[in-house]
């Protein structure tokens, strides 16, 4: 049996994050994880590989559609999927060994295996028992499918099937209009596909705020996206060419049949706590399956905590790191602190959306009087050089104290411009602040100092 101050479940950018600040906080630490490589499901099959494909499928379309504007001509354009999928690869690949290599220099043990909790301080991994004063359960999460469809990873996939498609299909169907669907679905429009995206409600991205919602609704469809909104799928058949859907009104009615070759099941996903033992050892879990934690992300049993994806709040990498890090630094008693309503959100289609804070949606429902301010990249100079004019900022400020309360940016690197927001908003910064703060030109970044400028009336530019 092997003692460790701490033993993290799980490898992904919670876990692996967190065990690398226990590290350098002098803790004994070990990390779990049963994939043969580190990085669970972002690294290996989430948000890095995607972003690869994201990446390369823009160069393609840009290449055979966009250059030429720019006076570049580059002739006929091929695709080469399978060198594609290898560049992908090689990116993942090189994220997950450069993990290892960080475990490695913070002389953390990579206990290989699936960990389950066996009573309160002991963590098997297969016949092997080791004990821990510290347990972080970091597990992340897991697709959900829609009853009656079965995902089988060939005709109907998940967002793991659809990083690993062997051509492109002539028509995807997606299921579900939230990041997930967006973004691979973007991937396979620019390699050719017809793209056709089922969502249950009223609009795309829903968490969003609605005017961006609906902007980005209206320029994926000049792209080429099919949106089939307030519609249900109420079957699948996987046919000896493709699947065929079976779909109606979200309240039923007008029922109808789609065809496609390849379907995603993108709805959503779920906490991911099956084989941890919760259920042995008594830690408690909400109606959603998530862990229960307190701010400090202890579980109901001492000396067992959770993080990321498997607790509540959103599911993004990003949260996960951060609490991974807060965790560690309440273990040794320090003070910790995540502030739930900044952590920014980014859509990586293009044009990409980015938002922090409060949508417009939550203000009026929360009774908060406020202002707007709103700038088009189509007045922004480098936005225009790079022809990439589409989107705009939108500011929400305090209408008495000029506070930023949240921050919708829908245009050409939002994911990137959303940074300053969220520090600004770390530090109770007024929209005047961020008006006030010179920027360089010419840069897409005016177009949040001038959305700014816009809260009080005063655009230059516009």
């Amino acid at each position: 049996m092997s003692q460790y101050d701490v033993i993290v479940i799980g490898s992904g950018p919670g876990g692996y994050v967190c065990a690398i600040r226990c590290a350098q906080l002098g803790l004994k630490t070990a990390c779990i994880e049963k994939r043969p490589t580190l990085g669970g499901t972002c690294l290996n099959i989430g948000c890095i590989p995607s972003k690869a494909m994201l990446h390369a499928s823009e160069r393609y379309e840009e290449a055979g559609h966009h250059l030429g504007a720019l006076g570049i001509d580059v002739g006929n354009v091929a695709l080469n999927l399978s060198n594609m999928m290898k560049h992908k690869d090689g990116v993942v690949e090189a994220n997950v060994k450069g993990v290892e290599f960080l475990l490695k220099k913070n002389k953390i043990d990579w206990l290989k295996g699936e960990g389950m909790i066996s009573a309160p301080g002991k963590v098997k991994v297969g016949s092997e028992e080791h004990s821990a004063k510290h347990i972080v359960i970091a597990t992340g999460s897991d697709v959900i499918s829609l009853p009656g469809i079965s995902i089988d990873e060939k005709r109907i996939v998940s967002s793991t099937g659809a990083l690993e498609l062997k051509e492109v299909p002539k028509k995807l169907a997606v299921i579900g209009g939230g990041v997930i669907g967006l973004e691979l679905g973007a991937v396979w429009r620019r390699l050719g596909a017809e793209v056709t995206v089922i969502e249950f409600l009223d609009r795309i991205l829903p968490t969003n705020d609605g005017e961006i919602s609906k902007e980005a609704k209206k320029i994926l469809s000049k792209q080429g996206f099919i949106f089939k909104l307030e519609t249900k799928v109420t079957g699948a058949v996987v046919t000896a060419s493709g699947v065929q859907l079976s779909v109606e009104g979200a309240k039923g009615g007008n029922p109808e049949k789609l065809d496609a070759d390849i379907v995603l099941v993108a709805v959503g996903r779920k906490a991911y706590t099956q084989n941890l033992g919760l259920d042995k050892v008594g830690v408690a879990v909400d109606e959603r399956g998530r862990v229960k934690t307190d701010h400090g992300f202890k579980t109901n049993v001492p000396g067992i905590y959770a993080i990321g994806d498997v607790i509540a709040g959103p599911m993004l990498a990003h949260k996960a790191e951060d609490e991974g890090v807060i965790l560690a630094e309440m273990i040794v008693g320090q003070s910790g602190h995540i502030d739930y309503n900044l952590i920014p959100g980014v859509v990586y289609t293009w044009p990409e959306v980015a938002a922090v804070g409060k949508t417009e949606e939550q203000l009026k429902s929360e009774g908060i009087q406020y202002k707007i301010g709103k700038f088009p990249f189509m007045a922004n100079g480098r936005a225009r050089a790079m022809n990439a004019t589409d989107g705009f900022v939108k500011i929400l400020a305090d209408a008495s104290s000029d506070k930023v309360l949240g921050v919708h940016i829908i245009g050409p690197e939002a994911g990137t411009l959303i940074a300053e927001v969220v520090l600004a908003m770390e530090f109770g910064a007024t929209a005047e602040d961020i008006a006030r703060t010179c920027h360089a030109h010419p840069t897409l970044e005016e177009a949040v100092k001038e959305a700014a400028l816009a809260v009080d009336g005063r655009p230059i530019h516009i």
